[in-house]
């Protein structure tokens, strides 16, 4: 099958310790015209605004501060929502920037726009991968969230501290999350699987009995096997899954040629064709939710966030759809999900940072993340709402999923610091090229090992460019 990918991966997407040089007067205007264009094909601009009330204290002056926003199910619409109720109470306006859904061009366009020192967006959703790349053009919010961020899973607040520097604050966790159709499993006499193997027999023993029937558009299990982050997400949890490391030790050294990672990836890649549609192998978040949600998959690797979706009154799938964790691989591996989540941070070279970093306190606070858990499923980064009454009603699986966050396997972010984009990178597409079967699991992973033994005798791992604090 051909390899699909995204227009970010078919560019040059720029390298985060180059954009931190200061770059040549001509250079800028380039970069920001280039930036310029990107937004503007990124989404199309909301502006928010709404008088402050009676009760509300309206601000000396009134500013407008940009906003990225996702677009993935309903998060558009909370996210609107939000940044609504702020302008309402303090009478400051809000412009709502619909950014790409594919995290790797959204990173490309955030490195376009940072590194043009471009004012163009004041708050930014950034992945929980992103701070160590982007923390040289984000300020310090230690002062404004203040004594907040001890309410937040304490690995997520690590993760925002750069060189004692809080550079952004987590708005939402997620960890990868199996989704499974209980009335198949019942009606042929299944349990939840437990592990990757059993996962695939049991798919593909359902999907060869629904075909048997008439059925014949039922899969055994979607995922995300398009060349890009989500790949790396999924091809991680299988690896740490069967004990096969996390791609890069804490010392830097790679991993992924341990035999359990070669043994992970052999099995996934049998499944495209198989248990899996041909087709999944370009399959984002979304693309996966599409089928598993009209009714044509067993098993679905997702994000927390698809619940409310498959839950809406016009699901085909409505209360046909349980929560588990993802299997474990083998008897000696364990279940676990790769931890992601987006986080909010305020751009350096905002014309407003102490207006846009109290945007960032209120969309982050716990009332807010509260009503997103209520209306959209997203898992609250505050860990007092794993136990609120109302919260755990509309989301029956969160309590049960509170381990997961909490032993949720990390990309090696930190370690590979400003450079992991680059090492995501060629994780993915060996990974792709794994599942695509385009190259043989063992063969394949050392001349990853290789490239990666390369890439950190070149930059040094955990050395990241001087920042610059504001």
């Amino acid at each position: 099958m051909m390899r699909t990918r995204s227009a970010a991966n078919r560019c040059s997407v720029p390298r985060p310790e180059l954009a931190a040089r200061r770059p040549r007067r001509w250079c800028w205007r380039r970069h920001a015209a280039i930036g310029t264009l990107l937004l503007a094909a990124a989404g199309v601009a909301r502006g928010l605004s709404q008088a402050p009330s009676a009760d509300d204290a309206a601000p000396a002056r009134s500013v407008q501060i940009a906003l990225s926003c996702g677009a993935l199910g309903i998060e558009l619409r909370l996210c609107e929502q939000g940044a609504q109720a702020w302008a309402r109470h303090t009478g400051h306006r809000v412009k709502i920037i619909s950014t790409p859904n594919s995290s790797t061009e959204r990173l490309a366009l955030y490195l376009q726009l940072l590194a043009s020192h471009s004012p163009d967006l004041d708050v930014l959703q950034i992945d929980v991968v992103w701070t160590g790349m982007l923390a040289m053009h984000l300020i310090d919010l230690r002062a404004e969230i203040g004594d907040a961020a001890a309410a937040h899973f304490p690995a997520l607040i690590a993760n925002d501290t750069i060189a004692g520097r809080l550079v952004a604050v987590p708005w939402w966790i997620d960890a990868g999350v199996l989704y499974y159709r209980s009335d198949l499993l019942a009606r042929h006499g299944f349990e939840v699987p437990t592990d990757w193997q059993a996962l695939t027999d049991v798919a593909r023993e359902i999907q060869r009995r629904e075909r048997a029937t008439g059925n014949d558009r039922l899969w055994g299990f979607v995922w995300q096997g398009r060349a890009y982050e989500g790949l790396t997400c999924n091809a991680l949890e299988w690896i740490d899954a069967f004990g096969g490391g996390a791609i890069l030790s804490a010392d830097g050294t790679p991993t992924v040629t341990h035999p359990r990672a070669v043994a992970a990836l052999s099995l996934a890649a049998g499944w495209a064709g198989d248990i899996s549609p041909p087709g999944v192998l370009a399959y984002d978040e979304e693309a996966a939710r599409g089928v598993f949600q009209s009714g044509h998959a067993v098993f679905m690797r997702k994000w927390p966030y698809a619940w409310s979706l498959l839950q809406n009154p016009d699901s085909p799938v409505r209360d046909r759809v349980g929560v588990a964790t993802l299997p474990a691989g083998g008897a000696d591996g364990k279940p676990t999900g790769a931890l992601g989540g987006w986080h909010l941070a305020v751009s350096r070279h905002s014309r407003h940072p102490r207006v846009a970093a109290d945007l960032v306190r209120y969309l982050t606070s716990e009332a807010e993340q509260k009503r997103r858990a209520l209306a959209g499923s997203y898992n609250p980064s505050i860990v007092a709402l794993y136990r609120d009454p109302e919260v755990l009603a509309a989301n029956p699986f969160f309590g049960t999923l509170f381990g997961t966050f909490e032993h949720a396997v990390a990309r090696p972010s930190r370690i590979a610091g400003p450079r992991y984009n680059r090492v995501s990178y060629a994780f993915w597409n060996a990974a792709h090229d794994i599942v695509s079967r385009r190259a043989e699991p063992r063969a394949r992973l050392e001349s990853l090992d290789t490239e990666l033994r390369r890439l950190s005798r070149r930059v040094h791992w955990r050395k990241p460019p001087a920042e610059t604090t504001r």
